[in-house]
């Protein structure tokens, strides 16, 4: 589901943006906000997708004067929250966890996904993209949620269009197959 302004408005409004005022970044990254924090909160989860998305849009403003516009914003901008969740597994992944055995049950509350309140197709589909491998989850995310083209989320994930179309294809199978075992008599 692609939002309402289309790949060449939100491109023109990254262009305004980089030699305009406050307020034409502003308009630009209202325009755009929403996909980007609920692609990152199908990468990483709804529970730090805020705070995911803040840390977005303040590289994209330190990157702004030089968007050329070779490729849409929307694709820039996505390929920025990206490379944002990967670098805070990264971080998370070197960080060590120290927690007494009394808490256990706190740290493991705290770390479940949170789902979008309201939404049970949400909070079932993103049960379903938890066990997803995120390789696998990007490419379906933009393609299948998001609305992009193949080619854009190829553009977004810096791979090959094939990658992409075998990964969601990969993904689709995962997803089905999970769904039929679910739905199998005990």
């Amino acid at each position: 589901m692609k939002s309402a302004i289309d790949d060449q408005q939100l491109t023109q409004l990254a262009l305004s943006a980089c030699r305009g005022t406050p307020a034409d970044v502003e308009r630009f990254f209202g325009a755009v906000y929403a996909d980007v924090q609920r692609f990152i909160s199908h990468l990483d989860g709804a529970h730090r997708a805020e705070d995911l998305t803040q840390e977005t849009f303040v590289r994209a403003l330190r990157g702004l004067p030089a968007f050329a516009g070779r490729s849409s914003a929307r694709t820039w901008l996505l390929s920025i929250a990206r490379r944002v969740v990967i670098d805070r597994y990264r971080s998370a992944a070197r960080r060590p966890v120290v927690t007494g055995l009394a808490e256990w049950q706190h740290v493991v509350e705290r770390s479940q996904a949170g789902a979008v309140p309201g939404w049970e197709e949400g909070v079932a589909l993103t049960a379903l993209l938890d066990e997803v491998p995120w390789e696998r989850r990007a490419p379906f995310v933009l393609t299948q949620i998001l609305g992009l083209s193949y080619a854009e989320a190829a553009d977004a994930l810096q791979c090959p269009i094939g990658t992409v179309r075998s990964r969601v294809a990969r993904t689709r199978a995962q997803l089905a197959g999970t769904i039929r075992a679910a739905e199998r008599p005990a």
